[in-house]
């Protein structure tokens, strides 16, 4: 089609089209006009003075302090797009209720909602719900996909297996029962806890009435690159203090969008208020109550010919480790018994023959590993040994939400310094605990064991509460304190100071305030300047690296 010449339109014409248009556009100015009034009004109105519950609730819109504690666990992201087991119950009262001139304020909070859930008598999800965040299958899903290339020294493919937990372990030795029992890696927590929130029963596809919120990435694959959510291993681990990229770890928890989340790992900072320490995974991983029941009452009526026993190596580059003097008191003991870590292969690198030390142990010595914690403390407790600490922050700081308060009901605390610097004797010490007392103590370990193993993600336990119900039920109620807590303008505690993160944990309900602690000399912090505890958190990590990188040598 030819297009018309602009000189052949006559001026004429031009001109009486121009007014035309105008008084159409100041027609349109003024449909548009009045619609935003319209619209203003309306939102005014209608939007802020009647609706009180029905706002969606997006995690970008929280407004968070430095207390907060959102949870930052790991599951699928598909969950996001499956339609809960659970439909959520609102009480049909809490809808279209007028707001006061009084409660407008509160009424701002996005949280609302959820908190109203907990009064719904008539919703077992009432308080409990949990909204996963929908992320790309690259954080997840799809670093599975590259098991091979997850670690620099193994081939992670066989343990991301069975839902995380690993190959089946085989009862050669009767050392295990029949089933449950997989050969899991320590750091495959992120798996394991992703498969196991697809059993929890009250996944919500609705964020504003979420009691928390799972993000679903697996930062503990992921350790050598830096992004903005975590999981899965040590505290030091995400806490690099430098910016060299060679460095082990990354800077995780040092990102300003990590403040205001809570981090679940396997070892938390005394230092610091947003992570928090969470078992690490043991070889048992039960289908069902009574594979639970049967293991404990095995544990009860096993014959331990062993005072104490210790799994481990020596630490020669470090010169404040125990290990040594742990190490020969052992072989010099005639009720001791030692399982040498040496280098290569070890006995130590088979679940068969640690499990059956400890289960002839009366008592399991717990050293400080790389850093704070070791699997073993676990293990130990498993096989229904007594755990012997070193350090307070091998256990006591670190597992509040599962181990009781006071651990002298479940432990022997024997200070660093009495083996260091006073070669106090282990033997000595542990045989004057009177024999009633270790009963008590065992049975105490024992009735510890359902919530600190993680139960297989493929099954789900009809009554007992596993490590995964406990972490989760912990955050909810963080969570809903810290709500409470905004609407009513205070604070969790007087004069909050993080870098006394690890006191805070160890306070009975309702107290606001720490002093001085008996554990002080153990966390005294070096004065570098840096929100971490400088060269021992870099050192501890870097520590972790090599000798993951010496056992798969």
């Amino acid at each position: 089609m030819r297009r018309r010449p602009a000189a052949s339109v006559p001026f004429e014409q031009m001109d009486k089209g121009t007014g035309k248009n105008q008084q159409n556009r100041l027609c349109l100015l003024a449909s548009l006009s009045a619609f935003f009034w319209i619209l203003l009004l309306y939102f005014h109105f209608v939007v802020l003075g009647g609706n009180t519950v029905d706002e969606s609730v997006k995690l970008e819109a929280l407004s968070l302090n430095t207390e907060s504690k959102t949870p930052t666990l790991v599951t699928d992201a598909r969950l996001t797009n499956t339609p809960s087991k659970t439909t959520p119950l609102i009480d049909a009262s809490l809808k279209n209720t007028p707001s006061s001139s009084s409660s407008q304020k509160t009424e701002t909070f996005p949280f609302m909602r959820a908190l109203r859930t907990i009064e719904n008598k008539s919703d077992p999800c009432g308080g409990k719900y949990i909204y996963v965040h929908d992320l790309p299958p690259r954080f997840n899903e799809d670093m599975l996909k590259e098991c091979r290339s997850l670690s620099l020294w193994t081939n992670m493919c066989k343990f991301t297996s069975n839902a995380g937990l690993g190959p089946p372990l085989e009862n050669v030795e009767g050392v295990f029962s029949n089933t449950g029992w997989y050969a899991t890696n320590q750091f495959a927590v992120d798996v394991i806890f992703s498969n196991r929130m697809k059993q929890y029963e009250c996944l919500t596809n609705d964020s504003s009435i979420a009691a928390a919120i799972f993000v679903p990435f697996y930062a503990g694959f992921d350790i050598a690159r830096d992004h903005f959510l975590v999981a899965g291993r040590i505290t030091w681990d995400f806490r690099r203090l430098t910016d060299e990229e060679s460095d082990w770890g990354n800077k995780l928890l040092f990102l300003p969008a990590a403040k205001n989340m809570s981090m679940l790992v396997v070892e938390s900072s005394p230092w610091n208020a947003n992570d928090f320490g969470i078992p690490y995974p043991t070889y048992f991983h039960p289908a069902k109550d009574d594979d639970v029941f049967t293991w404990q009452e095995r544990m009860r009526n096993l014959e331990r010919k062993w005072l104490f026993s210790f799994a481990g190596a020596p630490r020669p580059d470090n010169p404040k480790s125990i290990r040594g003097q742990i190490i020969d008191q052992c072989k010099k003991s005639k009720v001791g018994k030692l399982l040498e870590c040496d280098f290569g292969e070890s006995k130590c690198h088979s679940p068969s023959s640690i499990m059956q030390m400890f289960q002839s142990s009366l008592f399991c010595l717990q050293p400080q590993g790389d850093s704070y914690t070791r699997r073993s403390a676990f293990d130990s407790m498993l096989a229904g040994c007594i755990p012997v600490f070193f350090h307070p922050g091998s256990a006591y700081t670190q597992y509040t939400w599962h181990l009781p308060k006071n651990y002298t009901t479940f432990s022997v605390f024997i200070p660093e310094d009495d083996i260091r610097k006073r070669n106090v004797s282990i033997e000595e010490v542990l045989s004057k605990i009177p024999p009633e007392q270790v009963k008590i103590m065992r049975e105490k370990v024992i009735s510890l064991i359902p919530g600190l193993i993680y139960a297989d993600p493929r099954s789900e336990l009809e009554t007992l509460k596993d490590a995964f119900d406990v972490a989760v039920q912990a955050v909810i109620d963080k969570v809903t304190r810290l709500r409470r807590n905004l609407i009513e303008g205070r604070t969790e505690y007087d004069n909050f100071v993080e870098e006394n993160s690890w006191k805070y944990e160890l306070l009975d309900e309702g107290q606001r305030k720490v002093g001085a602690h008996e554990w002080d000399p153990f966390f005294s912090k070096p004065k570098d300047g840096n929100s971490d505890s400088g060269g021992s958190s870099a050192e501890a990590a870097k520590n972790s690296w090599k000798n993951e990188q010496r056992d798969q040598s």
